[in-house]
């Protein structure tokens, strides 16, 4: 049966009816209607934030968590365009968010009315699909299409436009069991003649390796499960992007480490010099490939994708296969174990033997001072001291704190790590970590801050303080834009041009103005008990942790090089294994 009710009225009824139970948002005019409607039920929390872009980082960071949307509620004009970054922020990494706008009233559209702004033309390009709703009649079912399409398929945000008018008008509610999902039915089975031509190059590859990336994560922890299973089964050494790191557990045996820019030199060398390289749910980004002619120039190459657009869209392959990871991955393994679990073990052993050449090499290693804190060093010891809590999360900003974190901090499970990959979008992290310990309120959640990063949406830390969020900000500050200034170190002639701030805030300072706990640390004999003294605190945690002012973020393939060329650190053991992998040292 159909029910009249307003329109501010539906966008609360279709929520609850998609089982929302959490919105991140900022109130203004033209969303007052959807306002007031929230104010007069218990249902659905919300939560406010102090900037638009902290909305959107914040549903982010709730849905990477959780693997539910997220949804995002701002109003007309500048609320709809702040949100702008964070949304485009969740198509690059595959984030599913439903973000609802108001828009002036429907007569009004055209005419450069207060706080008028073309929200769909503006975000038709960073959305899976947007929608402008001029009829009340239409809203219920336009936001269940909205679900349908942010969660399928290849997962990510969607928006819908919302005039003023169109929420104060009575309309017919349609609920969810009734609305017209349109045409979006992405196909989630792999074909099964490609899985079989996989499944025989499996058998024979010498030197194989599973290349897995976010998509693993995305299709759900029934695939992070059939991955594992199907890399202890098969003996293949296993790599991830930035974005996949949990799906298989940092101390399995196989596990190579993070690849790409700032990857393990195993793990680059292993892709570079591969026979069989499976894509798992990843897109071949410019910072995993290196130079596109020269990435893995000797392997047959598969891609399993549920977007049918990534597929050949970088790197061509020998063998696609279009569907849901956790379906093919299923198919896949299903149909290696019934052709007699087969591979080629001679190559397996040599291949390990290779890559245990190349491990040690020890790219991580370093030489910890008594003097000044090595960021490497602080990551190290909250590794250390948070490992083995039963429920942590880790964030981050974006920068060389970030690729450090990526590097030391080992994940076990999915949705435990995130991070803005493709947009590498500074301010992330903070309203991130708000999102992720608002959807698990017991966990411990931890953000790996540059102090730069940091201060992009620093305003946030009135959220953490309203709602007391434990959140910790584990701030590894050298008062320099670390990866600007590396760079330009290595590639522009030491020529820092503006990549440090002259007026950094006392942080401790700035914790206590917001009513939160400030940590400072400077002596690397202090920095266990600083830690411990932040996880022990009950609210939130600003720690501000003083590390030396130059130290670079190694390995790194430089600009324009392939796999094999990688920059080194100087603490790398380079007298056996180095041979003739021709790597650039410093």
């Amino acid at each position: 049966m159909t029910r009249q009710m307003t329109g501010a009225q539906m966008v609360v009824q279709a929520l609850k009816d998609q089982g929302v139970d959490t919105v991140f948002g900022y109130p203004g005019g033209a969303v007052l209607p959807i306002y007031d409607e929230i104010f007069q039920q218990n249902d659905i929390r919300h939560f406010l934030v102090r900037h638009e872009q902290g909305a959107v980082h914040a549903a982010e960071g709730y849905a990477r968590s959780t693997g539910k949307p997220g949804v995002v509620l701002v109003t007309s004009g500048p609320g709809a365009t702040n949100a702008v970054t964070g949304i485009t922020d969740a198509l690059m990494d595959s984030i599913p968010l439903v973000v609802l706008t108001g828009q002036v009233p429907t007569f009004m559209i055209g005419n450069d009315a207060f706080q008028e702004a073309d929200t769909v033309g503006i975000t038709r390009p960073c959305t899976k699909h947007n929608w402008l709703v001029k009829e009340t009649d239409r809203l219920s079912g336009v936001i269940h299409e909205a679900f349908h399409v942010a969660t399928s398929g290849r997962p990510g945000p969607v928006l819908i436009d919302i005039p003023k008018d169109v929420q104060f008008a009575s309309g017919a509610y349609t609920p969810p069991a009734k609305a017209d999902l349109g045409h979006y039915q992405p196909r989630v089975k792999g074909d099964q003649a490609a899985i079989e031509a996989l499944v025989a190059l499996m058998e024979t590859a010498k030197r194989p390796i599973f290349y897995t990336g976010g998509g693993v994560i995305n299709s759900g922890p029934s695939a992070s499960q059939l991955l594992r299973e199907l890399v202890d089964a098969t003996n293949f050494p296993v790599t991830s992007t930035l974005m996949g790191l949990g799906a298989y557990p940092a101390s399995g045996k196989r596990w190579l480490g993070m690849l790409g820019m700032h990857g393990l030199y195993e793990a680059n060398m292993a892709m570079h010099g591969c026979d069989l390289m499976i894509n798992v749910g990843a897109r071949f980004d410019d910072r995993i490939t290196g130079r596109v002619d020269a990435f893995s120039p000797g392997s047959q190459k598969a891609h399993i994708d549920i977007d049918p657009s990534s597929i050949n869209k970088v790197i061509h392959v020998d063998i696609p296969i279009i569907g849901d990871v956790g379906h093919v991955l299923e198919d896949l393994l299903r149909i290696w174990k019934a052709r007699g679990r087969k591979t080629h073990k001679e190559g397996l052993k040599q291949w390990w033997a290779d890559i245990d050449d190349w491990r040690r090499i020890r790219c991580l290693d370093f030489t910890p001072s008594k003097k000044t804190i090595k960021p490497q060093d602080a990551l190290v010891r909250l590794e250390a001291l948070t490992k083995d809590h039963p429920n942590r999360f880790i964030t981050t900003e974006v920068g060389q704190h970030q690729m450090w974190a990526a590097q030391y901090l080992g994940f076990e499970d999915p949705n435990r790590w995130m991070t803005s990959g493709g947009l590498g979008t500074m301010g992330y992290g903070f309203p991130a970590s708000i999102g992720v310990q608002v959807a698990h309120p017991d966990a411990l959640v931890i953000n790996v801050a540059g102090e730069a990063s940091w201060l992009m949406n620093m305003q946030e830390m009135g959220t953490a303080a309203q709602y007391r969020l434990p959140v910790k900000q584990f701030i590894l500050n050298n008062e320099r834009l670390g990866m600007v200034r590396q760079w330009q170190e290595l590639l522009h002639g030491e020529r820092y041009s503006h990549s440090w701030s002259e007026a950094l805030p006392d942080f401790v300072k700035l914790a206590d103005a917001f009513g939160a706990k400030g940590i400072l640390c400077t002596d690397p004999a202090d920095l266990d008990d600083a830690i411990m003294e932040m996880l022990n605190h009950d609210g939130p945690v600003l720690f501000d942790c003083l590390v030396e002012k130059h130290e670079n973020c190694f390995p790194m393939i430089p600009s324009g090089e392939p796999h094999n060329k990688m920059l080194l650190g100087e603490n790398a053991d380079t007298s056996s294994a180095i041979g003739n992998t021709g790597a650039v040292l410093v």
